[in-house]
């Protein structure tokens, strides 16, 4: 059995689909929500704000919703204080996804609006 941050394989993919399910809402009302917040609608697993597993599953949505023309899921989860926007892996992985991020505020908007617009039509 694969174990990865603690978590079975089944307990990740459920918590996973649970994380996306919650973004998926968040963006649907073009809100935002912090990784506090989040972490607290999890129902599947525990998992903390701050923890590289929710890093991980963040990461992972974003990834697969990159792989099927759609933008970074990612993009509606955000600090609670200070900047008020998404983590350094957040622009980390967009680059790796081949995104300019030579201006990240712009790109965030921009990546911000474009999950708002496809899942407020779905």
């Amino acid at each position: 059995m694969d174990i990865k941050y603690g978590y079975t394989e089944v307990e990740w993919e459920n918590a996973k689909k649970e994380i996306r399910n919650i973004l998926i809402g968040v963006s649907k009302n073009r809100g935002l929500i912090a990784y506090f917040e989040l972490s607290k609608k999890v129902q599947s697993i525990r998992i903390e704000h701050y923890s590289y597993a929710l890093a991980q599953m963040l990461g992972e949505i974003s990834t697969e919703e990159d792989a099927v023309g759609h933008e970074m899921l990612s993009a509606v989860v955000v600090h609670a204080r200070g900047d008020m926007k998404p983590g350094e892996g957040f622009f980390e992985l967009a680059r790796q996804l081949g995104k300019d991020t030579s201006n990240e505020d712009k790109f965030w908007i921009r990546e911000l609006n474009r999950v708002y617009d496809y899942w407020s039509r779905v």
